[in-house]
This record gives structure tokens, C-alpha cells and sequence, in this order.
């Protein structure tokens, strides 16, 4: 059905004796999401993907796959899930076409399907011309565009993959990007977990946070900022390092008591904390354009996901969005 949630998961609780390593997880993606799984260590996300993938049975609650019970409906969930390890076998003395061909025999492929089937995940993952290398002399970049098609041999609906950009170069970064973006618009649904998160900024379109087994952050990353900044930051950058101690100072005389103000005379620059909406900026502004500052610029800083994940992590309480 249309409105069925490609993945979802309902209260999902997993114990391993006294220990929590899941507490109910409940989140829904829909088709062509892309979803930004970030935790520090030992925070769920692997128990996690092991309940999505069958590979784990949860204590309580439930996961499901396009509508299909991850524990009941194993068999289905292992055709509609792809799921990428952050390390996979290389096989050695297998060429690349071998190495697809044994993974497409595995799931009980049809040799003619899986030909023609190896030839379109290959194309779609840009590494053709590797078809008739040995996969263990690959460099990292090309043995993870190898991994990505394994996944996608028996064409699955959702995608788990574990670092996928993990060890990659910047270019490399950039292609696995763009590779990720074109199977979001293929409706694939993808969920990606990594430790690099400027790079996992520009791929997802939803994030989830997770600390001790709790969820502490779901939703899209312009919900998340505005969760971690309440108030905005104002940056002032000046002409005159010395009028950064009279910039302060109008700017204290004018906010409420509860902001904060940095300074650094050294880069001409002065920071606020606030909650002004834009006609009370454009009035600050005003203001100290009126008391003869030269001000060269004035902005608000950007809050970027690493900020997001260290204030939500370190912070603890029922999920922020």
C-alpha cells in the first residue's frame, strides 16, 4: 500500500540481561528517504540494524519492512532489506563478476537474471571497468562501490548501509554522495550510519540521534537545529578592533540578562546569544550603526549536525523531536 511506511518501528526494546541495548525505538521512513543514523559507541545503532535486518529478535515492541514483521516475515525482510557492513570479505583470487555472481547464486537468482542483473549494478554503481579485476587488490573506494552493488543484486527495497564513506578519500566522498542520492530518487529508502557527520549533512534528509539506547533526536535537520538552538548566535564582525569592548556593551545594555556575549578583539568580532526574531535584529543592527560602529558584517551562525549531536548526546530526557 501506498501509505505504508518503508520502515518502521514501534516501542522496540531489546535486553541483554540487565542491560538495554534498544529502549523503545519508534520512528517511520517512507520511500526514497535517507536517514543520518548517528550515535557514539555502544549507543544501539548496530542491535538496532540487527532487529531491522532478522539478524536479532527484539525483547518487546516491533520492527517492520513495507509493511512485513521483521521477526515473523524473516524471510521476506531478507528480500526486501540490503544491507552493507562497515567490513566485508574480499574473497581472494575472485574476480569482481564472481564475486557478484556467487552473492546474485546465494539469493537464487537465475543464472540469465543474474547476468543482466550484475551488468545494471555495476552501470548504476559506476564500477564496470573493474568487472574483470580480482576484488581484493581494489582500491578501498572501488571495493565499497562493490559492496554497494552486492547489495542491490536482488533489488531491495531498503537499504542499511554501515559507513559506507568510512576511509574514503574527498573525491571518493563525492562520488559515494552522488551514488547515495540517486538511490534515494529511485525510491530507495536508505539508512546510513557514519562518523563523519558534515559529509552525512548532505546526503540525509532525516536524522536520528541515539544515546544509551534511547532515541534523543528524530526528525529532519532543520527540526533538529532549531531543537539545539533555542537562541539564535549573532556574529558582528567589525572594522575597528577597538570598538569591540563598545559593541559589547551597547549590545548588554540592550539584551535581556540571560544572553551571552563574546568577544575577541584580535579578529574585530563580537558574539549573542538571542531570541529576537528578524525586525528586533534589524533594531539591534539600527542601533549600533546609530552609535557609530562600523560594522562589516552581521549574521547568524549556523548550528552544523556535529553541534547537534554533541548537545543531544550529552543531554538526557524524553526524544527532542
Amino acid at each position: 500500500m501506498p501509505d505504508t511506511p518503508a520502515v518502521e518501528t514501534c516501542d522496540l526494546t531489546k535486553r541483554y540481561g540487565p542491560i538495554v541495548a534498544v529502549d523503545r525505538l519508534t520512528f517511520a521512513l517512507q520511500a526514497g528517504d535517507i536517514l543520518g543514523f548517528i550515535g557514539p559507541n555502544g549507543a544501539g545503532k548496530t542491535t538496532t540494524i540487527h532487529m531491522l535486518t532478522g539478524l536479532a529478535r527484539p525483547t518487546s515492541g516491533h520492527a517492520a519492512i513495507c509493511g512485513h514483521n521483521c521477526t515473523r516475515d524473516a524471510a521476506k525482510i531478507k528480500r526486501l532489506v540490503g544491507f552493507m557492513p562497515d567490513t566485508f570479505g574480499a574473497y581472494e583470487n575472485m574476480r569482481v563478476t564472481e564475486y557478484l555472481d556467487f552473492f546474485g547464486a546465494a539469493f537464487k537468482m537465475p543464472r540469465p537474471q543474474r547476468r543482466r542483473r550484475i551488468d545494471e549494478v555495476m552501470e548504476l554503481t559506476q564500477s564496470t571497468l573493474v568487472r574483470d579485476r580480482y576484488v581484493d587488490v581494489l582500491s578501498h573506494g572501488m571495493k565499497q562501490r562493490i559492496g554497494i552493488a552486492r547489495t542491490l543484486l536482488h533489488d531491495p527495497q531498503v537499504l542499511i548501509l554501515d559507513e559506507p564513506a568510512n576511509g574514503l578519500d574527498p573525491s571518493a566522498r563525492i562520488e559515494m554522495r552522488q551514488l547515495l542520492l540517486r538511490l534515494a530518487r529511485m525510491g530507495k529508502t536508505l539508512i546510513v550510519t557514519s562518523h563523519i557527520l558534515p559529509e552525512l549533512a548532505r546526503v540525509c534528509d532525516t536524522v536520528a540521534i541515539m544515546s544509551q539506547g534511547k532515541l534523543c533526536a528524530f526528525g529532519s535537520l532543520d527540526q533538529i537545529m532549531r531543537h539545539v538552538r533555542q537562541r539564535r548566535v549573532m556574529e558582528v564582525q567589525l572594522v575597528r578592533p577597538d570598538q569591540v569592548e563598545k559593541t559589547a556593551s551597547l549590545l548588554a545594555g540592550k539584551l535581556d540578562g540571560q544572553a551571552r556575549i563574546s568577544s575577541s578583539p584580535a579578529e574585530a568580532e563580537v558574539r549573542f546569544t538571542t531570541e529576537c526574531d528578524e525586525k528586533g535584529l534589524a533594531e539591534l543592527l539600527q542601533m549600533l550603526l546609530g552609535q557609530g560602529i562600523a560594522v562589516c558584517q552581521y549574521r547568524e551562525v549556523p548550528v552544523d549536525l556535529e553541534d547537534a549531536f554533541m548537545s543531544v548526546t550529552h543531554q538526557t530526557g524524553p526524544p527532542a523531536v
